[in-house]
């Protein structure tokens, strides 16, 4: 038995009705409370009656009553209002507290459901059965995920617009080169963004040549001597705005490109960044106050210069064809993590849930990813259809399917009842 599964039996009112105490009371049960999770008992503000006397405080839960004193709550003073102690066995009689023991009062298949489900050696435990949910009742819990997904960036947004000094565009400069890369080399497109600051690449944006040569200087790509001559120009300025402006170097090995496509190689992308500074400037302002979704990606829409047609790093001659514009795939990975993310939070920050709700449409408006935990819903039968249920999907697989904490689950709730009938 563990105290998730008690949780669960709780908050969803599935004990018996008879209840009574081990004390022989009769015991109902008006209001479980809230679910505290900070210091003190389990929940706050439940609501019984024992006996004919109605008592309104805490309620703390344990496999075993002993687990009390195991726990040294009666050292603690957080613990002076509980009003009922829940134990799924009442091993001890040394506590004087109204307690419940539930070992009998409830339906034990609930149990072996449980943990057949935590036990399943499938990526999703329910993914055998989720088919058959009201597909409504997918979307409504997928509603849910998102949400809580956007919020748990917050907290991460939150660290990086105090560490920015409340600077919004250097927040989202940082989100974005984070994002701009693929997954090898998002930590050192991040680290490039907080050694080169967004204000003074906007100072130099009228220049180009400024603009690319302190990323690709800064980035560490420029450490040597060239033969050709527009790497060779990109050295020589870099080394002048280094001394000017005291520019930190970041080591040219932790970038990766290995198994990469030539499209998506750190140099490319570092290219395609200087040009979408150069032509936007501050862009979260551009993307505040834009109601259109194809504006926003607009803004991303930049062409690389002739040098790049048959390069894909300096001093190469590559025969094979690049890409220059970023593709429909990439600008999508940008609304998806970059975009949305820091609109949500900024709606979060100003109690605007207009904010809130632009980030969210333009999800809906976005294609849907494609990787193995999303064809795994796929398979299991739940359609998703763009990138707000997606990743909704992704944060629910990650967050509660790898986890195991089915318990927590709307979906796991309804099926657990439905294998119990």
């Amino acid at each position: 038995m563990k105290e998730d599964f008690i949780y669960y039996l709780w908050e969803n009112r599935l004990l018996s009705l008879n209840l009574k105490t081990t004390d022989n009371e009769e015991l109902t049960i008006l209001s479980v409370g809230t679910r505290n999770h900070d210091s003190g008992a389990d929940y706050n503000n439940a609501r019984i009656k024992i006996g004919g006397t109605l008592w309104a405080g805490q309620v703390e839960i344990h496999v075993r009553a002993s687990d009390w004193f195991k726990h040294r709550h009666q050292l603690d003073d957080n613990y002076n209002n509980v009003i009922l102690h829940v134990v799924y066995e009442n091993d001890t009689d040394m506590l004087n507290l109204p307690t419940l023991e539930i070992k009998d009062k409830f339906d034990v298949s609930l149990f072996h459901n449980y943990n057949n489900f935590v036990n399943s050696k499938n990526w999703i435990p329910c993914g055998e059965l989720i088919g058959g949910i009201q597909r409504l009742t997918v979307l409504s819990w997928l509603d849910r995920m998102l949400v809580e997904r956007l919020e748990h960036e917050c907290k991460d947004l939150d660290l990086r617009l105090m560490a920015n000094n409340n600077d919004w565009e250097q927040t989202f400069y940082q989100r974005l080169m984070r994002y701009f890369g693929l997954k090898v080399n998002n930590d050192s497109f991040e680290y490039l963004s907080r050694i080169l600051p967004l204000n003074l690449l906007l100072k130099h944006r009228d220049n180009e040549i400024y603009v690319e040569s302190m990323m690709f200087g800064s980035a560490g790509f420029l450490h040597k001597d060239f033969e050709e001559e527009y790497p060779t120009l990109l050295k020589r300025e870099f080394n002048m705005l280094r001394k000017k402006f005291c520019l930190n170097i970041m080591p040219h090995s932790n970038w990766k490109f290995l198994r990469l496509r030539p499209s998506n190689f750190p140099t490319i992308r570092i290219a395609q960044l200087a040009k979408i500074i150069a032509k936007n400037g501050s862009m979260f302002s551009k993307i505040r106050d834009s109601d259109n979704l194809e504006d926003i990606r607009g803004l991303f829409d930049v062409k690389l210069d002739s040098y790049w047609d048959n390069h894909f790093q300096f001093d190469k001659i590559s025969n094979v064809e690049i890409k220059k514009t970023l593709g429909k795939t990439a600008v999508d990975s940008i609304t998806i993590n970059a975009v949305a993310p820091m609109l949500f939070y900024y709606g979060y920050y100003h109690s605007s849930e207009s904010y809130k709700e632009k980030a969210m449409n333009y999800l809906e408006q976005t294609s849907p990813e494609n990787n193995v935990v999303i064809r795994e819903f796929c398979n299991s039968g739940v359609k998703l259809e763009n990138a707000f249920q997606t990743q909704a999907a992704l944060y629910m697989y990650k967050h509660y399917c790898r986890r195991r904490r089915c318990l927590e689950c709307r979906i796991y709730c309804l099926l657990s009842r439905r294998c119990s009938e």
